[in-house]
């Protein structure tokens, strides 16, 4: 097991090197978690581990991913997402034509592509602005790239699957120009880095599984802030936020969160 003297210092090491704060992670699952790699890599210990890591460009990036766990999929929760294409993207365009959108632990940008596909089919021709951004730039560059699997695309329906994706010589499914076009990706860091404003919808998913609850108290704190009055934050199923009505939020729907209009 990680000793408190060992991971002291694996905080101080990978603060330093990413930016990443563990600090601000609940502790014991994230030793588990990655007591479980460091186990499964065949070491003993953590920071022999670690070393071994930096000197591998494609380790240390997966051992970063893995640390941020970049998970997703397109149309994830399809229940949750018919409802927002249903329901709260009309009612925001209902008052406003051009929408500002921040997909937050955007992963490999099958979140934010999967917005773009909506509002490419709701308003044709209309340019709005997606924002997506995540901590590791690996991933980041993935998204970029929209190349995926087609298990990350098995929520995308048939229809779609043909008007927006090309197949690739090795089985898989790049993603067309046009949506690649409506989203810009960025590095930033929810947990450190300045909040933009003025967000129509914050879409933060399966993102802050392993955050403090400190941690996620500030974050949703920061989101309501950055969202304009009647603007919507859409979190993952199992992140219900219990004070919502502390921070200011409206609940609209279940795992919808708006800021009200009139507050």
């Amino acid at each position: 097991m990680i000793t408190d003297s060992q991971w002291k210092e694996f905080k101080g090491l990978l603060a330093a090197k990413t930016g990443i704060d563990l600090n601000l992670y609940k502790e014991a699952q994230m030793k588990r978690r990655i007591n479980n790699l460091v186990m499964r890599k065949g070491y003993s210990n953590l920071l022999d581990y670690y070393n071994f890591a930096v000197k591998d460009k494609k380790e240390f990036a997966d051992f970063v991913e893995y640390l941020t766990i970049n998970v997703s999929e397109f149309f994830r929760t399809p229940e949750k997402f018919s409802e927002l294409e249903m329901v709260v993207i009309p009612q925001l365009l209902a008052k406003s034509s051009r929408l500002n959108i921040w997909s937050a632990g955007c992963s490999i940008g099958a979140e934010p592509y999967s917005i773009a596909m909506i509002l490419d089919e709701k308003t044709p021709g209309m340019r709005h602005r997606i924002l997506a951004t995540d901590l590791d730039v690996d991933i980041l560059a993935k998204a970029k790239e929209g190349v995926y699997t087609e298990n990350e695309l098995k929520s995308i329906s048939l229809s779609r699957k043909q008007k927006y994706f090309t197949k690739t010589s090795d089985g898989k499914y790049a993603v067309c120009q046009k949506i690649k076009n409506m989203v810009e990706f960025r590095r930033h860091n929810l947990l450190k880095d300045r909040f933009e404003s003025n967000f129509d919808l914050i879409l933060c998913r399966n993102v802050v599984i392993y955050f403090t609850e400190e941690a996620k108290d500030k974050l949703y704190r920061n989101f309501f802030n950055s969202l304009k009055p009647g603007g919507i934050l859409f979190v993952g199923g199992t992140e219900a936020i219990l004070n919502y009505r502390d921070m200011g939020f409206k609940s609209t729907r279940p795992f919808f969160y708006e800021h009200p209009e009139n507050k």
